[in-house]
């Protein structure tokens, strides 16, 4: 009975097995090591820095590092050799995906990202669909706050249904310190849209040039109406759509929030506990209409990039225990029990789903 016991602890936690993170030493990376280790993973500590990897490991002695470049494929495969699997935290993704994930592929393990950026998301299922598929590996972009829990919460509100005629994610924020990195992407981001907003409509994707709309949400208790920045479009309108017939994907953030991203002045995030987890709190509210019919999920909990560590953890470990529904590039949804996993997370976020 002890021998049974403790073979299936193991098999819950990472039992040992190496995860290289790429991007270890940024602001979201060091969650996911933090993530690995406690879930009994051993992280493979790489990226374009020797020198901060270097550092980080006074915070994790043993911890071994790889220095790899995205423009040195070589750098890449050595630093993947012997890895499960890897978690890409190096932004900008339009930078860095393609690179690690052809990396991934040649290795031989599967891709796990946390990619916010709605083009660089696009890229990857556009690129890389068939060849993932073929080699019967897993990528799964976007496997963070932004992209994966909407997609896992839209996924779950939808139930038993086959389709919808639109799905709605509004992020309710206490605020918004952005990253260097969220930074980096944004930037990115408008420079490859030409300055244009983007929006998902009549199950496609739409570049505009006017101002999005200004309303109100009824954001679940304690929150309430709040005012929102509609068609504040995130990387759910890629990964919703990759896998659910939902012609009309829309998202949308508190104004507050949005203010604080926009200005160049607003402070990186600013540690408040011993996980190093920022105050900011969240609620993401989803809801789901057919016909007359509307269904809601909805997630809360503290600090959006803290939080996507586990989003992307749980998704390693489901993948390296087999707990998947698909191979190929997919999103959260479409290759996890979105109710199921979303459970799994109940350590980090508060549920309301459909029952």
């Amino acid at each position: 009975m002890i021998n049974r016991a403790r073979s299936w602890e193991n098999e819950l936690m990472g039992s040992g097995r190496t995860v290289a993170v790429f991007g270890a030493y940024g602001h979201t990376g060091r969650f996911v090591v933090a993530e690995l280790r406690a879930r009994g993973f051993v992280p493979l500590l790489c990226g374009r820095d020797a020198d901060k990897l270097r550092a980080l490991t006074a915070s994790w002695p043993g911890l071994d590092t790889r220095p790899a470049s995205v423009d040195d494929p070589a750098s890449l495969d050595r630093a993947l050799a012997g890895a499960a699997a890897v978690v890409n935290c190096a932004g900008p993704f339009a930078v860095t995906a393609a690179p690690v994930i052809e990396a991934a592929l040649r290795a031989g393990i599967p891709y796990v990202d946390v990619a916010a950026e709605v083009e660089a998301n696009l890229d990857t299922f556009t690129h890389f669909a068939d060849r993932a598929r073929a080699a019967g590996t897993v990528v799964v972009p976007a496997m963070a706050f932004f992209g994966g829990l909407g997609d896992l919460l839209v996924t779950a509100a939808m139930g038993d249904w086959t389709a919808a005629d639109e799905a709605h994610v509004a992020y309710g924020l206490s605020g918004w310190h952005p990253t260097a990195g969220t930074r980096a992407a944004g930037t990115v981001s408008r420079q490859r849209r030409d300055g244009r907003r983007v929006r998902y409509r009549d199950g496609r994707l739409e570049y505009r040039d006017d101002a999005p709309p200004t309303l109100k949400w009824p954001f679940p208790d304690p929150m309430g109406i709040r005012a929102v920045i509609g068609e504040f479009t995130m990387a759910d309108v890629v990964t919703v759509p990759s896998h659910l017939a939902i012609p009309e994907v829309c998202t949308y953030m508190t104004v507050e929030a949005a203010g604080e991203l926009a200005a160049p002045e607003t402070s990186a995030p600013t540690a408040v506990d011993d996980r190093g987890r920022s105050a900011q709190t969240f609620l993401v509210d989803v809801v789901v209409r057919s016909g007359g019919e509307e269904r809601r999920a909805v997630a809360s909990g503290q600090d959006i990039y803290a939080v996507s560590a586990p989003l992307a953890v749980e998704a390693v470990h489901r993948i390296l225990t087999g707990r998947t529904r698909t191979v190929g590039v997919a999103s959260a949804g479409a290759v996890f029990d979105a109710p199921g996993f979303l459970r799994a997370l109940s350590a980090h976020i508060s549920l309301d789903l459909p029952r």
